[in-house]
C-alpha cells in the first residue's frame, strides 16, 4: 500500500450557490484523489460527489461545501448545505425509470457502501450534511 493511502487526510471546499460549482467540485475531487494515489476510486467518487453537490446547489438557496476525508481505507464524501430539512428518501433506481429528477440519492445509495445525513451547523448557519462512503478495495 502506498504511504499516502495509510495516512488520514481531509479537504473542504466552500462553494457558492452556483451550478458551475458542481464541475469545480468534481474536478477538485479528481485532483485530490489522483494526488493521493487513489485513482481507482475517481470515477465512482466523481459520480457521488456530483450528485451530493448538485442536490446542495439545486435544492437550496444558500452556500454549500464539499468535504472529502480519507481514513482507515475509507473515502467519505459529503456535501453541507444551508437547508436544515432532511433529504427526500431515495427511491429504487429501477422504479425511477426515465425520470429527469429524483435519481441523485438513489444513485448515491446504489454506488456507495454506506450513506446518511445529519443536521449540521457551519459558520453560524444551520443546515445538513449528506455523506457517503467508499471502502478501498486495494
Amino acid at each position: 500500500m502506498p504511504e499516502s493511502e495509510s495516512e488520514s487526510w481531509e479537504y473542504s471546499l466552500c462553494i457558492p450557490n452556483d451550478p458551475r460549482a458542481v464541475t469545480i467540485c468534481r474536478r477538485t475531487l479528481r485532483l485530490i484523489l489522483t494526488m493521493h494515489g487513489l485513482i481507482r476510486l475517481v470515477d465512482v467518487a466523481e459520480l457521488l460527489a456530483t450528485e451530493l453537490v448538485a442536490n446542495a446547489v439545486c435544492h437550496t438557496k444558500g452556500p454549500a461545501a464539499l468535504r472529502v476525508r480519507w481514513s482507515a481505507g475509507v473515502l467519505r464524501i459529503g456535501a453541507w448545505d444551508a437547508d436544515p430539512e432532511p433529504p427526500e428518501p431515495p427511491g429504487k433506481l429501477e422504479q425511477l425509470g426515465e425520470a429527469e429528477e429524483g435519481r441523485g440519492l438513489a444513485l448515491v445509495r446504489a454506488c456507495s457502501d454506506l450513506w446518511g445525513w445529519q443536521p449540521l451547523s457551519r459558520f453560524g448557519n444551520r443546515g445538513k450534511y449528506v455523506w457517503c462512503e467508499l471502502a478501498s478495495t486495494a
